[in-house]
């Protein structure tokens, strides 16, 4: 019986144990840290050795294959010797994907990935197949796997996930944009950063597809320096394709061999034009997988939106709130100001991951007329944009920062949570960050 150790008793760790058990392996999960107690009692049902505010080496460098929980860095000693001693070492989604036989569409990129994945669900649901959404987003890939095999996967993967893949290959696979992030994790070397990312591309064939944003300039410099097998489906606000998607006479159109789908952007339900490309990304999903047209459009206009992603909480007083605290970097930040169309108090700050605020300056400048910094170390904020603005004021706590918040705006105005940063200096995560944002506003 194969050894298999999993590091990081959570959701994709439990998950990967599941199916572990399922797949003949003997399994222990070790945890460095707590594991929450409704994962405790799945082990406990299921027999799984597991340990947890340690990582005993006699028990985990006599693996046969390692599946390491994407939030450990692949610098710590322990994943160094596990590598040196020639052990396998793994994400989830490349150890799920071994024990399905359904069509997987896997999306990543810097932003917009959680929408597109969402909006694709959506979609495919809607069309009557047999699908389910997994990876950074709902339950875990492998749990899932294990407990009752989909025909349709739609998993949203990140860089990290990627690290750990050498076979995972998605039959289609989209990048939605790629702009700095995480480069802590990556040396600060943005060119490892989107290498990471193209690994969603790296086994595909000529029988599979990589939807991409054309108007993107670093993907562009890549696939020219670096062809990938797949067939490219690109989609862009600029530019027409014989295949692909664009747009023509306000119309959004998607392409593929001659097989044309077409609906006015006027009657989607996402606003912005970031959206309207995960639009395009979702649409050609879609129509790869042959979903009716008529299911498409009325898809794309009754959509719902995601929670923590420009999310309209409460108008106060004629002030909009818009909670957009999964915003955790420059870029996703860059769509929100943009997408704002009133002066914004903007609520920005948090753990930053070598962020360069430069591409906000213009936005700053012409929409935020006041900052609210939350964060235990503003510093960064400060120096950058401290001559811009009339009034910042620094904070660390949110319920604090929504009142000074509500004080400073004006009829008119957003008060926009965008943080542009990762959450744990002062929150568990983003979904806490907005929660706790939503809480405080609906507390005025």
């Amino acid at each position: 019986m194969k050894r298999l150790v999993v590091l990081g008793g959570g959701e994709s760790g439990v998950g990967t144990a599941i199916l572990g058990v399922k797949e003949n392996y003997e399994v222990f999960v070790s945890d460095s840290g707590n594991i929450k107690e409704k994962y405790k009692n799945v082990l406990r049902n299921l027999e799984i050795d597991w340990e947890e505010g340690q990582h005993t080496e006699s028990k985990i460098l006599n693996a046969d294959l390692v599946m390491k929980s994407p939030g450990i860095p692949d610098h710590v000693p322990l994943v160094k010797k596990l590598k040196q001693k020639g052990i396998s070492v793994i994400s989830e989604i490349e150890f799920a994907s071994a024990y399905t036989r359904g069509v997987v569409v896997a999306i990543t990129g810097s932003n917009g990935k959680t929408t597109t994945t969402e909006l694709t669900y959506h979609v495919l649901h809607n069309g009557g197949l047999d699908v389910i959404k997994a990876g950074n987003i709902g339950d875990s890939f492998a749990q899932i796997v294990a407990e009752n095999d989909h025909k349709h996967y739609v998993l949203e993967v990140s860089s990290f996930q990627l690290d750990g893949i050498s076979n995972f290959k998605p039959h289609i696979a989209v990048i939605t944009n790629i702009t700095p992030d995480h480069l802590d994790r990556y040396d600060y070397q943005f060119e490892n950063y989107i290498a990471s990312k193209f690994r969603i591309a790296m086994n595909q064939t000529e029988d599979d597809y990589l939807i991409y944003d054309a108007d993107d300039e670093v993907i562009i410099g890549w696939l020219e320096k670096h062809p990938v097998k797949s067939r490219l489906l690109p989609f862009s606000l600029e530019k027409e394709f014989e295949n692909g998607a664009y747009i023509k006479n306000n119309e959004l159109v998607v392409t593929i061999d001659n097989n044309l789908f077409s609906m006015s952007t006027d009657t989607l339900a996402l606003e912005g034009k970031h959206n309207v490309k995960n639009t395009m990304a979702a649409s050609a999903v879609a129509q790869l997988l042959k979903i009716r047209k008529t299911t498409i459009r009325e898809s794309m206009q009754n959509f719902q939106g995601v929670e923590h992603r420009l999310e309209k909480v409460l108008k106060i007083g004629n002030v909009q709130y818009i909670n957009d605290s999964k915003a955790t970097n420059v870029n996703s930040t860059f769509y929100a100001l943009d997408s704002v169309k009133s002066p914004v108090v903007w609520i920005v700050g948090g753990q930053d991951k070598g962020n360069d605020y430069t591409p906000l300056m213009p936005l700053v400048r012409e929409k935020v007329k006041a900052i609210v910094c939350l964060g235990v170390d503003n510093t960064k904020i400060k120096d950058f944009f401290g001559n811009v603005v009339e009034v910042m004021v620094e904070t660390t706590a949110m319920e604090e920062a929504v009142k000074i918040a509500n004080k400073i705006s004006e009829q008119g105005d957003a008060v926009l949570l965008s943080p542009a940063c990762a959450s744990f200096d002062l929150f568990e995560s983003y979904e806490d960050r907005g929660r706790q944002f939503k809480e405080a506003v609906r507390k005025l």
